[in-house]
């Protein structure tokens, strides 16, 4: 069921891209009909996709939607890593929206499901919520088309954080998928500036999830069926390198002051 909507509220999905052309045209095909419905319920829906220099027609793919989706494609001359893709991501968010706004982020793969935001802005209203995860780990939830390895540090990560950083509210901490107020996430920004995302790689979703939960911003989740095997392509993801962040970023966040954020 698709939640009542404000009706001066605009959803704004921020998309982190590097050599998705493959991927991308599906994802976007999914986010149509969801607009219509937004709109048709008084809502608006708009799209960013920071390219992060790919090397293939992930621009164009982008592109080639404009005239049926209100998309924008803001670009990176040069790949920069995920942190850096997502920190454009938030700063264009936040450029264009109003303080009642949300702002979404997902992976642009298409193995998240965009058609779960007007029901995770229901339960952000329903529960006074500043931040909704779309959690694997949620009841409902689950993973399909993973390797067990992939399952394996996904899991034992969100596990780690809980243990040593933990925020109310969540249990997955490494899913991109996330739907934010754009009131919270501008005092995030303007407390930390830059610095709202230190990290290069995979590791910057639970690093911005660490600082705006431990900040204050209260969490809550929805439940996501995390699609894997619909992803075209493998994964970008450098494992051991990955869990050696995990462990720095801990020691990081345990050691810093948290600016409020709500």
């Amino acid at each position: 069921m698709v939640a009542p909507e404000d009706p001066l509220v605009t959803y704004w999905l921020a998309l982190p891209a590097y050599n998705e052309e493959r991927s991308l045209p599906a994802l976007l095909e999914r986010c149509i009909p969801l607009a219509r419905t937004l709109e048709a319920a008084g809502a608006r829906f708009r799209v960013v996709v920071v390219d992060d220099g790919s090397k293939d027609g992930t621009i164009a793919s982008a592109k080639a939607f404009e005239g049926r989706l209100g998309v924008e494609v803001v670009p990176h001359v040069v790949n920069q890593g995920l942190g850096a893709a997502l920190r454009t991501c938030l700063t264009a968010a936040l450029e264009r929206a109003a303080d009642g706004d949300v702002i979404a982020t997902m992976d642009a793969d298409n193995t998240h499901d965009p058609g779960l935001l007007p029901e995770m802005y229901g339960r952000m209203e329903a529960e006074k919520a500043d931040i909704v995860i779309a959690s694997r780990y949620a009841p409902g939830g689950d993973e399909v088309g993973l390797t067990a390895l992939r399952k394996v540090l996904s899991r034992g990560a969100s596990f780690l954080l809980t243990l040593m950083t933990p925020v109310p509210g969540a249990r997955d901490y490494t899913c991109g998928f996330r739907l934010y107020r754009a009131a919270m996430l501008r005092r995030a920004a303007d407390a930390w500036g830059q610095r709202l995302v230190e990290e290069a790689g995979f590791t910057c979703m639970a690093e911005v999830l660490l600082k705006l939960g431990r900040g204050g911003a209260r969490v809550t989740e929805y439940p996501l069926i995390l699609r894997y095997d619909l992803k075209e392509g493998a994964s970008k993801m450098k494992m051991m390198r990955t869990i050696s962040r995990y462990f720095a970023l801990i020691r990081r966040i345990r050691a810093a002051q948290m600016p409020r954020v709500a």
